[in-house]
């Protein structure tokens, strides 16, 4: 399976749904576009990580880098790998030494952790 590396391009407020936001991919070379629609918690993480604003008390994927980085665990990327009945399923690819761990995650943790930890997006 070839993977397309993906970059995030915007994140608005989505008034069509009730406290959701969009936040929108794209292709880091073309001109394909990806929407997903996320939640209020999730988008606040992903804006304060791109400002690189430091909230006053840490966030839930702030307290996930910590712990991660205290045991020397690296994630390596995030893949988004499904669309199923309007859900995007994805999955946080992590490291500790030779052990490499998929974890299923929902994409929006998934993509607010990987502007946490700075991995790539596919």
């Amino acid at each position: 399976m070839k993977k397309i590396k993906l970059e995030i391009i915007g994140l608005s407020y989505n008034s069509t749904q009730s406290g959701g936001y969009a936040l929108v991919l794209g292709e880091e070379d073309g001109n394909r576009r990806l929407p997903i629609v996320i939640g209020a918690f999730e988008a606040q993480s992903i804006a304060i990580e791109l400002e690189n604003m430091r909230p006053q008390r840490p966030l839930t994927h702030d307290l996930f880098k910590t712990l991660a980085d205290s045991f020397e665990i690296t994630a390596e990327e995030i893949i988004i790998y499904n669309l199923y009945e309007g859900v995007f399923y994805s999955r946080l690819i992590c490291r500790l030494g030779d052990k490499r761990e998929e974890i299923d995650c929902r994409t929006s943790d998934a993509i607010a952790l990987a502007v946490r930890f700075g991995c790539p997006i596919y």
